[in-house]
């Protein structure tokens, strides 16, 4: 989970490549930014058990996604109907639901709104979260109960507990 819009580049996309080398698949919204790095550096790296997913919103009443959805790496795209997304994202019309209850566990990069409204999904389904970030302040808002990781190090140590769970 993370911005829309800037894509933290290269920790973004390290942070693909490390979990493609795990037993995971890739969830995310299937925009740009952040979305856009992290799926492709996942997609990077070949002979992958994992595939990249993404749960898109919709445009329109018709169903279609917006412009720049699905970004070029997604390999399983999940068209829905719901259309709010960014400080709307906690709406029972948001995707973000379905984003987080898919999830086994939720990593939050930087963002804005949009990310913020998914770690607290993440909280209020009970979903382990970690935010990847240097600073706290990099997700305004963020709810002070989230640990945070500024070393991937850190964040893979963290999904590999994950995977534990399930």
């Amino acid at each position: 989970m993370g911005s829309g819009s800037a894509s933290h580049g290269a920790r973004a996309e390290s942070l693909g490549v490390a979990l493609a080398g795990l037993p995971v698949h890739l969830l995310t919204g299937g925009g740009r930014g952040v979305m856009e790095a992290v799926s492709r550096g996942f997609a990077s790296v070949p002979d992958r058990l994992g595939r990249v997913i993404a749960i898109l919103p919709a445009a329109d009443e018709g169903g279609r996604p917006p412009e720049g959805y699905p970004n070029a790496w997604i390999e399983i795209p999940v068209q829905t109907h719901l259309s709010l997304r960014g400080a709307q994202g906690a709406d029972p019309m948001s995707r973000n639901h379905i984003n987080v209850l898919t999830s086994d566990l939720v990593l939050a990069l930087p963002g804005g709104a949009g990310t913020l409204s998914e770690v607290r999904l993440a909280l209020e389904y009970g979903k382990p979260v970690l935010a990847y970030l240097e600073d706290r302040e990099e997700i305004p808002g963020l709810p002070a109960s989230v640990q945070l990781a500024s070393r991937l190090e850190d964040v893979v140590d963290f999904v590999r507990v994950g995977l534990g769970r399930r």
